[in-house]
């Protein structure tokens, strides 16, 4: 059975398996954790070019995050040594950055969560790098519409499931997969809380949605088959048959008449091409 719990900004706040309300402090919070995530990625996009390392992206979210006074939730969790995730064509997410350069072509996912006193503001949001093939930004375009979709079914009285639906219904009416191995979550005070929020699922099903409820949704979608697997080092997923994978996520809070959207883009950018 789904457990409630009504927290505010000053509880000792942890994951125990309840689903946390949070009241208006709370909310502010988040707002201001997510505007920032969201403006990480805004001064990343001119610099999301060919030959860019994803290592170079990383210290820019690093300092970026350090000089707004946040710290990145992502450095040293479970010991994590980055400051973000960077996931390039076949990578699903939790890509590690690293010396490889971005080339022409390519398309890239860039997860950042800066926590603001207390509050992760959790979102990621994919670049186009270059001139990309009509295929991948076909698929962007639809990840994108998956996200906004699943948000509209957040408000009041639904449930879960309808999200989930939203989401897979329209992903598998392009005959894209939807990666089942992942999905969004409670967030707030902590990083990974309750509820899970998978992408695929019936309408009428999960968790009753309660104003004060505050979770990511974050659709992974794949021009292939939804199968992925964990290479080596133990942190990245790729798709298993190599095919394109795209991902956006944001933050929400849901509200009495629908839901709060707390990592928009102050530069209004929504999908790529940024410019």
């Amino acid at each position: 059975m789904t457990s409630y719990v009504s927290v505010s900004a000053e509880d000792v706040i942890e994951r125990d398996g309840a689903i946390k309300l949070y009241d208006e402090a709370g909310f502010a919070g988040m707002r201001a954790a997510g505007r920032l995530a969201a403006s990480i990625l805004d001064a990343l996009a001119p610099h999301v070019v060919p030959g860019v390392a994803t290592e170079t992206l990383d210290d820019m979210v690093r300092q970026l995050t350090l000089d707004a006074g946040a710290v990145p939730g992502t450095l040293g969790y479970r010991g994590y040594t980055h400051s973000s995730c960077i996931s390039i064509n076949h990578v699903v997410c939790h890509g590690i950055p690293g010396p490889k350069a971005l080339r022409e072509g390519d398309i890239v996912n860039i997860d950042v969560t800066p926590v603001v006193d207390g509050w992760h503001g959790d979102t990621s949001r994919m670049f186009l790098v270059g001139d990309v093939p009509l295929k991948a930004r076909r698929l962007v375009d639809v990840t994108y519409e998956c996200l906004m979709l699943g948000i509209e079914q957040a408000r009041p009285g639904n449930r879960l499931g309808d999200i989930s639906h939203a989401i897979q219904t329209y992903a598998e009416k392009h005959r894209y997969g939807v990666v089942r191995d992942f999905c969004g979550h409670g967030v707030g005070r902590v990083f990974h809380d309750a509820p899970e929020v998978v992408h695929i699922g019936r309408p009428g099903t999960g968790p009753e949605l309660k104003p004060g409820m505050i979770f990511t949704i974050e659709p992974m979608i794949n021009i292939g088959r939804p199968d992925v697997k964990m290479l080596d080092d133990g942190w990245t997923a790729v798709t298993r048959d190599r095919s394109l994978s795209a991902q956006f996520e944001h933050s929400i809070g849901i509200t009495e008449s629908g839901c709060e959207i707390f990592t928009l883009s102050p530069a209004g950018y929504t999908k790529p091409p940024y410019f």
